[in-house]
């Protein structure tokens, strides 16, 4: 048995432990949600009691009982690897033959070119800029709400994401026609920021422990958010701070405009990602360029765009054809 009284809980080690490894808090949040869920599965028994035997039972429950998506299982999976391995300091063992979740081949819907541009014309500000970096640089909605003053480059054209899916950072396209509209915002951003004395400046949420090694750049123009939220919140250790549009904000307007525009496809923000990444192929970008723009770690992930293109079919014609 673990001895509260002279250990640290195990929710404090674990965010203790995480940070000290610079994990982004989303990821912090869903590996604890998965432990508390493995706690609960095992009764509130604590982990450093248990073993392979339940984490083998805990990953095929979520398969077999649960109904969860491969993704959804390998995510248990790593928040338990990790919980094991780095906080308890007791790696797992052969965990044995798990359930698999099945993973289902999916061809992404996409918008074509004149239906992303009909979204976006319906979409109020800034939410039409929003929609217009997910298609025209292939943005995932957290990437675009995340995205920081310094995060444009207008001379060499490039467009940083950090800390995108993996905690990798990566560069994209920065598309010109969009110039106009994102300089203005930051010359707004700027105008805002310069006529705020620098004591009344509310600091912006920073990564890590960038906040205490660098103290003034939560108040410093580049490190503002490019899509600021309107309302202030506290941050984890009780300050008011400033974050950025939430993404439901976005993808509930999406929806709402996808409607409007009268399509019939289940398209979400998401789906201006996908057309991203087709039309690159259609006009002829070399597929690995297309995933390093991307972000993907795999080829056979951006692969799967060639099926919408229906290039699985190339020489093939149908008998009505």
């Amino acid at each position: 048995m673990v001895d509260s009284g002279r250990k640290p809980r195990l929710r404090e080690r674990f965010r203790e432990v995480i940070r000290v490894r610079r994990y982004s808090r989303r990821t912090e949040k869903t590996y604890w949600y998965w432990i508390r869920f493995f706690i609960r599965f095992n009764g509130t028994r604590h982990p450093a009691e248990l073993g392979e035997v339940e984490v083998r039972r805990f990953l095929s429950w979520l398969a077999t009982d649960r109904n969860v998506a491969a993704a959804t299982q390998n995510q248990a999976l790593n928040a338990l690897v990790f919980l094991y391995r780095h906080v308890l300091e007791q790696p797992l063992g052969e965990i044995g033959l798990v359930t698999r979740a099945r993973r289902p081949r999916k061809i992404p819907v996409v918008f074509t070119h004149e239906e992303a541009m009909s979204v976006i014309r319906r979409l109020p500000e800034p939410y039409d800029l929003m929609a217009s970096l997910l298609y025209g640089a292939g943005l995932r909605v957290t990437e675009c709400a995340r995205l920081r003053v310094k995060d444009l480059d207008f001379a060499q054209r490039v467009l940083t994401v950090r800390d995108g899916k993996g905690g990798k950072d990566r560069t994209t396209i920065l598309p010109e026609s969009l110039y106009p509209a994102l300089q203005a915002r930051i010359a707004e951003i700027r105008r805002i920021w310069m006529r705020t004395t620098p004591e009344k400046r509310v600091p912006v949420t920073l990564p890590f422990a960038l906040a205490r090694k660098y103290p003034g750049a939560a108040t410093s123009l580049q490190w503002q958010w490019l899509f600021p939220s309107e309302g202030l919140c506290r941050d984890d250790e009780g300050r008011i701070v400033r974050y950025h549009i939430h993404v439901s904000a976005i993808q509930k307007h999406v929806k709402v405009a996808v409607g409007k525009s009268g399509i019939t496809k289940r398209a979400s923000c998401h789906t201006f990602r996908h057309s991203f990444a087709t039309e690159l192929l259609k006009r002829g970008s070399d597929i690995r360029t297309v995933q390093e723009l991307l972000g993907h770690a795999d080829l056979r992930t951006t692969q799967i765009y060639t099926h919408v293109l229906g290039q699985a079919f190339a020489g093939v014609s149908s008998p009505l054809a």
